[in-house]
């Protein structure tokens, strides 16, 4: 069941990135689309990236179910964490007019955790307590410890409550509790999520709810006396590699990828970026061959490639003195978080995954082309090339 979901993950992933890609396209586009073009485009963004979101939790739950997904531990300070997830779900707060409440915290409480695991534990609990708030409503999180080595982090709203007889459903997969006719989408499996990833990180979760008065969330972790500095740091540019030579201002990109849809979109976003002379290979082979006689600044790689893969192709430039130095950026539908370590373990100067943002497909090829040739400016931005 593991191995199938995260194949369909790949699968779907790749027509959603095209979707995605020239919807954002055209939303960006000049001249400026009408309010009604505006509009439509905007419900099919909000629809693919909900859509990404479906995908991204089933493949997380299947992980979970086989026993693949690992996790790091570390302390982490609970103050940073609480204001990072308050951000995220400003906006949907402000939509629906909850106010959030976020605690004030005496001195730095630090927990063991998963950072990243724990954002998403918080996130989901958090949107949960707007989504399904009372207009007006509120939510108050509130930090309690219980012993020596325990803290509570309790979220508390104002909805409608549960009915007692449906608490036993609280944490079964694909169970919305009676919101399966509402209005607000969802799979059912944000809870099980949570409960599974609290309990990885030796933590246990609860819920306490009154009908008609609303629901406390709660979640336990072991309680830490030291401050770590938080690991979470992306290294973009592999100190091992040589910068390539100089040789003009037209920079070059290689892309090798076999989708023509995903080839189009990458034409289409660079067409105003007009020092970038761009060049395509359909499959690895090819793309090697191609980048041994034009030498390019940065190449842009899918992973799942025919012939031979992109771990295999990036082994063979990285074996050639010709190619060896040239950044090499992975762009694929396969976001499985074991892969993308493989792959930036691998030499990846950076892990993309479709769909993709344009912004950040955008910035992490400036920073591939700034480090392949320090001595050139930055590329002129897509927002600055636009208004010209």
């Amino acid at each position: 069941k593991s191995d199938f979901l995260a194949s369909m993950s790949h699968e779907l992933r790749t027509p959603l990135g095209a979707i995605l890609g020239f919807a954002q396209l055209l939303a960006a586009g000049k001249p400026p689309v009408s309010p009604t073009q505006q509009s439509s485009i905007d419900h099919i963004l909000k629809a693919g990236w909900y859509l990404l979101d479906l995908i991204n939790e089933i493949l997380d739950f299947a992980l979970v179910e086989s026993g693949k997904l690992s996790l790091t531990l570390e302390t982490i300070a609970l103050d940073d964490v609480l204001v990072e997830c308050g951000a995220m779900v400003e906006p949907l707060a402000q939509e629906r007019s909850v106010s959030v409440a976020l605690p004030r915290l005496a001195q730095t409480c630090t927990v063991s955790a998963d950072r990243t695991r724990l954002k998403q534990i918080l996130v989901n609990l958090l949107s949960n307590a707007i989504k399904y708030n009372i207009a007006a409503g509120s939510v108050v999180v509130a930090c309690e410890t219980l012993a020596a080595d325990r803290l509570r982090i309790a979220i508390k709203d104002t909805g409608r409550g549960l009915p007692h007889e449906r608490l036993a459903e609280l944490f079964q997969p694909f169970s919305r509790l009676g919101q399966e006719g509402g209005n607000e989408v969802g799979t059912g499996i944000g809870l099980v999520m949570c409960k599974r990833l609290v309990e990885m990180m030796g933590g246990t979760i609860g819920m306490e709810s009154t009908l008609g008065r609303g629901s406390v969330f709660w979640i336990e972790l072991k309680l830490c006396a030291a401050v770590a500095k938080s690991a979470e740091v992306r290294q973009l540019i592999p100190a091992t590699r040589e910068p390539a030579p100089t040789t003009g201002t037209t920079r070059t990109l290689l892309h090798i990828e076999n989708n023509p849809a995903n080839l189009l979109l990458v034409e289409a976003l660079l067409l105003s970026r007009t020092a970038i002379r761009l060049i395509s290979a359909r499959d690895g082979i090819k793309g090697v061959e191609m980048a041994r006689t034009s030498c390019p600044d940065v190449i842009l790689m899918d992973i799942n490639l025919p012939g031979i893969n992109g771990f295999q192709a990036l082994a063979l430039l990285r074996a050639d003195p010709l190619t060896a130095h040239i950044p090499v950026v992975a762009l694929s539908a396969n976001a499985m978080p074991r892969v993308i370590q493989e792959g930036l373990a691998a030499g990846f100067f950076h892990y993309l995954t479709k769909p993709f943002k344009v912004d950040e497909l955008l910035e992490t090829l400036d920073a591939a082309f700034q480090f392949a040739r320090p001595d050139l400016p930055q590329l002129e931005s897509d927002a600055q090339a636009r208004e010209q």
